[in-house]
C-alpha cells in the first residue's frame, strides 16, 4: 500500500523511482484483496503488484530505504550493515518523536488495512519534505 500511495504523490514521471520489497516476502505474489480495496477507496490501482523480495542488489541501488517496522529496518541491517545510514522507519521523519511502527495488516479485516493505509497517508508528506531537502 505504501508503494501505491506514495507514487500517487510523486508520480515516476517526476523523476522519482519508488518501489516495494519485502524482507520476507516471495516473488510474484498478488496483492491482499483488502489492500487492493483499501486503496481503491483513494483512487489507487495496485491490483498489478506483485511482490519482490529485498536483495543486497535493491538495497545498494536504493538512494534510501522505508521500513514499516524496527523488525523490518533491523533485517535490512542485518542483510546489508552498510546501508546504515539510508535506512529510516516510515514514522520517524517530520514532527514524529518517537520513532514508531506501522503494524503489517496481513491476514487482517478491511478495517484493518484501512487504517493502517491512512497511518501510511499521514506519515508520506514528512518522508516526501526530507526527500526533497536531501534532493538540494
Amino acid at each position: 500500500m505504501a508503494e501505491g500511495l506514495m507514487k500517487k504523490l510523486l508520480p515516476p514521471e517526476n523523476g522519482w523511482r519508488i518501489a516495494s520489497a519485502g524482507v520476507f516476502a516471495g516473488a510474484g505474489f498478488p496483492v491482499s484483496p483488502n489492500a487492493v480495496a483499501a486503496l481503491k477507496e483513494k483512487g489507487i490501482d495496485i491490483s498489478a503488484h506483485r511482490s519482490q523480495p529485498l536483495t543486497e542488489k535493491l538495497i545498494s541501488g536504493a538512494d534510501l530505504l522505508i521500513a514499516m517496522t524496527r523488525g523490518h529496518l533491523d533485517s535490512i541491517l542485518q542483510l546489508a550493515p552498510q546501508s546504515s545510514g539510508k535506512v529510516f522507519l516510515l514514522k520517524s521523519f517530520g514532527s514524529a518523536e518517537l520513532a514508531a511502527d506501522i503494524d503489517d495488516p496481513a491476514g487482517e479485516a478491511l478495517g484493518v488495512y484501512r487504517h493502517v493505509r491512512d497511518e501510511i497517508d499521514a506519515a508520506l508528506p514528512d518522508l516526501i519534505i526530507y526527500m526533497l531537502e536531501e534532493r538540494k
